[in-house]
């Protein structure tokens, strides 16, 4: 549920903030400003009240996978152990160097996990390791057409 200060945030300033820096989170508070019609410190605070109420929770680099040795992806669903946790599960799977995303699931499987692999042996290690945990099924990622989505204004208002 959105607080109120959280609804002040997401105004129409708000969200056109959010889009540009879900497209390009490198963008200068100068560039953002000239973009939406605010001045450089306008942007600066509205940023940090979007971070201070936990609405931008952090900015990333993508990253080449292949091209710094992990060319092989997969994705692990783990139905953990009889008797097992779910939730130590997922966090002791997220320990893992090689898991790249963790998420704990509902349904049949308890955890599912994506993994960077040097190689399908290495990935083959890494399913072994998991094992331990529950019982794995692996599937390898082939391509990924969405790498991610831009959400916007428009798509929260139309799920409601």
């Amino acid at each position: 549920m959105q607080t109120l200060e959280n609804n002040k945030l997401l105004d129409e300033t708000g969200w056109q903030l959010l889009e540009a820096l879900q497209e390009n989170a490198r963008l200068s508070y100068s560039e953002l400003g000239q973009r939406i019609g605010l001045s450089s410190p306008a942007v600066a605070e509205r940023i940090r009240r979007m971070e201070d109420a936990g609405i931008i929770t952090g900015y990333h680099a993508e990253i080449n996978l292949a091209a710094v040795g992990m060319p092989v992806l997969g994705m692990i669903r783990l139905v953990s152990a009889p008797g097992q946790n779910c939730g130590v599960t997922a966090r002791e799977v997220s320990k893992i160097p090689d898991i790249v995303e963790c998420y704990r699931v509902t349904g049949s499987d308890s955890v599912v996990a994506v993994v960077a692999a040097r190689s399908v042996d290495h990935l083959e290690k890494i399913i072994d390791g998991i094992s331990q945990y529950g019982s794995p099924t692996t599937s390898l990622i082939l391509s990924n057409p969405r790498k991610r989505r831009t959400i916007t204004r428009e798509h929260i208002q139309e799920s409601e």
